[in-house]
């Protein structure tokens, strides 16, 4: 079977989320996206932004893993996947996988969605204030309408 690499910023930092959908996958390390930037349009969502980073969890997939994160992002109508170069705690570069949603309007997202994102970034070790940075450019966003 051919492994893959997915990159998540989003939900599916959350270990429990991911061992129910994604049984075979495994964590493969945290790094981060540069010249990007989290953001919410409901959902959580990256977009290309000189200068910003966004940390992430990196997994290791299967072909069935990915087949069921299609389905939950709405892979090809919500999202899009790319390749994207993600750059590892370690300093090593990684090419994986990301999901990109295709469009939407700037939105906050619901407080149990919100939560299942916090508890990821704990479970990764992540810093809280990217994701807290992520609602603030979303409040900017919204007022920009």
């Amino acid at each position: 079977m051919k492994k893959r690499l997915y990159v998540a910023y989003g939900s599916n930092l959350n270990l429990r989320q991911m061992a129910r959908r994604c049984p075979t996958a495994k964590v493969f390390g945290i790094g981060t996206i540069k010249d990007y930037q989290l953001t919410f349009r409901c959902v959580a969502t990256i977009e290309p932004e000189i200068g910003k980073e966004v940390p992430v969890g990196v997994w290791e997939i299967q072909p069935r893993d990915e087949a069921t994160l299609d389905r939950y992002e709405g892979y090809p109508n919500l999202y899009r996947k790319e390749d994207i170069q993600v750059t590892m705690s370690d300093g090593t570069e990684v090419t994986a996988m990301v999901y990109i949603m295709n469009r939407g309007l700037p939105d906050y997202p619901n407080a149990s969605y919100y939560r299942t994102i916090e508890e990821g970034y704990h479970d990764c070790g992540l810093d809280p204030q990217y994701l807290k940075g992520a609602l603030e450019d979303t409040e900017m966003r919204k007022k920009k309408q």
